[in-house]
């Protein structure tokens, strides 16, 4: 019941509460070793493995203060301060550098901490931040956080109720990694190693394809510009294979261009969040007078979206008609080069888009020197047999990111409810 739920400072319910490592670590790195948390590791809920580093078990036994363990609480102080997370089972032994450490005792769980920490307690966070140069939460605004806490029992329950939403959630994400994975890896070996053409000239079946695929593909190479090419294939610059178009911004000063807008209207800022490359919804939306002032207008379905800026190499297509700002380029794919073999494309080209940038306060390419850089095309017919291939892979993704937004959203809608008693009569321990 709510009436047994009791107001306690973080510092009284836990067994432990500390912080990262504090020191310089660059020259403390090494290429593997003992995984070592930084503050762009921990994200609401999930521990991510961007830029991991690793420390030797010499220096993480001369900084055992900051070791982790699984269970443990982490607490964000800087960058994205109160971003916090249970470290996992995967990190059976860890360290970390400028996170708050918290070990829970036995009146409360971890998981409900890190829910609670993620969003009742992102006032306290906010209030208890300091620094001139660069703010953050200090271990001591962490001992004083004040929590509103059933029995344990309920605790479990609560974060047994959310932690089921999240974790199927979680496997959407990691079905979604997969799936992205297989397109690239075909990607790669039909149309950057050419495999199944090496197959045929050493006189082989290419492996995984079936006779009529195996059949679109030359046995033989014709030397290029580049170098050796599958016989048949062409080279072409990007700007001759789709249409390449920009976008803008009507003034946010008119409201006509967005009160009311239906239209979706995306920026770089939208793409920051993505965990698969498709684009499902925009921060903001236009009125159709707002469209009519955006020269490229509202682009179809389909349309591949690279940004251009802040940063170069976003990239996502449009599962839905929007109208993007000048921070894009934006590519009208067709059957001679689908969205799907452009999108790998870039992402196999990224390199040398990002080379092509230039700026003196930000890196950007533009449409003029995006354009020249070159393809190597197969034949329509193989063209035609990749996209067909990888597009119900691609469907999938949708799907499952329409179905996390699902979740999400009823994860959004239980989790005050939950952590403020209103439903807590009516959950148990699964």
């Amino acid at each position: 019941m709510a009436d047994e739920w009791r107001d306690v400072a973080l510092e009284d319910v836990a067994d432990e509460l500390t912080v990262g490592y504090v020191g310089p670590m660059a020259s403390e790195y090494v290429d593997d070793g003992i995984p070592f948390l930084r503050s762009l590791n921990v994200d609401p809920l999930r521990i991510n493995k961007n830029d991991l580093k690793f420390i030797t078990p010499e220096f993480h036994s001369r900084i055992r203060k900051s070791r982790l363990t699984p269970g443990d609480v982490v607490i964000v102080r800087t960058g994205k301060p109160g971003a916090c997370s249970v470290v996992p089972e995967w990190l059976d032994d860890a360290n970390c550098s400028d996170l708050v450490i918290v070990r829970c005792g036995p009146q409360l769980n971890n998981r409900f901490l890190a829910y609670y920490v993620n969003t009742v307690a992102c006032d306290h966070v906010a209030a208890h931040l300091v620094g001139a140069v660069q703010q953050h939460f200090n271990v001591g605004s962490a001992r004083t956080m004040r929590l509103n806490l059933p029995p344990i029992a309920e605790q479990k329950a609560i974060a047994e109720v959310l932690g089921a939403l999240d974790d199927k959630i979680e496997l959407k994400r990691r079905m979604n990694a997969t799936l992205e994975a297989m397109a690239r890896a075909l990607f790669q070996s039909w149309f950057v190693d050419f495999d199944p053409v090496r197959a045929k000239l050493d006189g082989t079946r290419p492996v995984g394809l079936d006779k009529v695929t195996a059949a679109l593909f030359p046995s033989s190479f014709q030397d290029s510009e580049i170098g050796h090419l599958p016989k048949g294939w062409s080279i072409k610059p990007v700007g001759e294979v789709v249409d390449c178009v920009g976008g803008g911004t009507p003034s946010t000063a008119d409201l006509k261009y967005w009160e009311g807008g239906t239209h979706h209207w995306t920026t770089p800022k939208d793409f920051s969040s993505l965990q698969a490359p498709i684009l499902l919804d925009t921060d903001r939306k236009l009125t159709d007078t707002g469209i009519a002032k955006i020269s490229s207008g509202l682009l179809p379905v389909g349309t591949l979206l690279l940004s251009s800026r802040a940063p170069v190499g976003y990239l996502a297509i449009a599962a839905m008609p929007v109208a993007i700002n000048q921070g894009f380029i934006a590519l009208k794919c067709s059957e001679r080069a689908s969205n799907f073999f452009m999108l790998n494309w870039c992402q196999t080209n990224m390199a040398e888009i990002e080379s092509r940038a230039t700026g003196t306060t930000f890196a950007e390419i533009s449409k003029q020197n995006f354009r020249p850089i070159r393809v190597v095309l197969p034949p329509k017919e193989l063209m035609a047999a990749f996209t067909a291939k990888v597009a119900p892979l691609y469907a999938q993704i949708t799907a499952n990111l329409h179905q996390s937004r699902t979740l999400a959203t009823l994860r959004d809608t239980l989790l005050p409810k939950l952590l403020s008693g209103e439903l807590i009569a009516k959950c148990q321990p699964l």
